[in-house]
């Protein structure tokens, strides 16, 4: 989802929102998401939001559920005459019965689904990603850049650019290479593109100033790191968050 959103610059909690997606915004194989409120607009990223793709669980009857579900006058004990001791008999059925409603009745509570930690809204304290000279910088019109890109030596250091969590990690979108995404206070993420190692995983928090990947050219031809700032979704403009040098 956030790496779907991220490719389309839009906000990853719009996109979910269009699409009925709550939770975790976990997507499945054959899921088709709609990228505008239209639904003729969908990206096809192999995901079908049809139930019948995904099998349902199967459904779990326990040996006393089959038991209650047969006819009375299919159990031999039911149909069956009183045996020479009724008392007894009535007994424990009795006990067994109320044996019966307390597993009924003691059901285990629903596993809750558990939600990634998220970093509190607030103002945030930015840092540099990386040291190196900038080679390209923030450009909305001609060649495009939606970042800035700083060049250094292949393994150079780099660093969140301030304290959140990894929401993604993974060479999946085209142009950028091995790329971390780290959401912030949900309303900015930062992108860190073409390194050569990642060294988070999804779910990982992260604090300011620590080593998240290393710089490399994976998706591009010359040795950088591509840095973005969204905004809601949208690109801006990191020289205008980060201190300056």
């Amino acid at each position: 989802m956030y790496s779907i959103a991220f490719r389309y610059g839009l906000d990853y909690r719009e996109l979910a929102k269009r699409n009925s997606i709550s939770g975790n915004y976990n997507i499945y194989p054959g899921q088709k998401l709609s990228l505008k409120p239209s639904p003729k607009s969908t990206v096809s990223a192999s995901i079908v939001r049809d139930a019948s793709i995904v099998a349902p669980k199967p459904e779990i009857v326990s040996s006393r559920q089959k038991t209650t579900t047969k006819p009375q006058n299919t159990s031999p004990q039911v149909a069956s005459k009183p045996t020479a001791t009724p008392k007894a008999s009535a007994k424990q059925a009795q006990t067994v019965a109320k044996v019966e409603q307390q597993k009924a009745a003691v059901k285990p509570a629903p596993k809750a689904q558990a939600k990634p930690s998220t970093v509190a809204s607030g103002p945030i304290k930015w840092g540099w990603p990386a040291s190196g000279k900038i080679v390209s910088t923030f450009k909305t019109k001609g060649t495009v850049n939606k970042g800035i890109n700083i060049a250094s030596a292949y393994g150079s250091k780099v660093k969140a650019a301030a304290k959140g969590r990894v929401v993604y990690a993974g060479s999946g979108l085209l142009g950028y290479g091995n790329l971390v995404i780290v959401d912030h206070n949900q309303q900015f993420l930062s992108a860190y593109a073409h390194n050569s190692r990642v060294l988070v995983k999804e779910n990982d928090m992260v604090d300011k100033g620590q080593k998240i990947a290393e710089m490399g050219n994976s998706g591009t031809d010359r040795v950088m790191l591509h840095f973005e700032i969204r905004r809601d979704g949208k690109p801006v403009n990191p020289l205008r968050y980060l201190p300056k040098q």
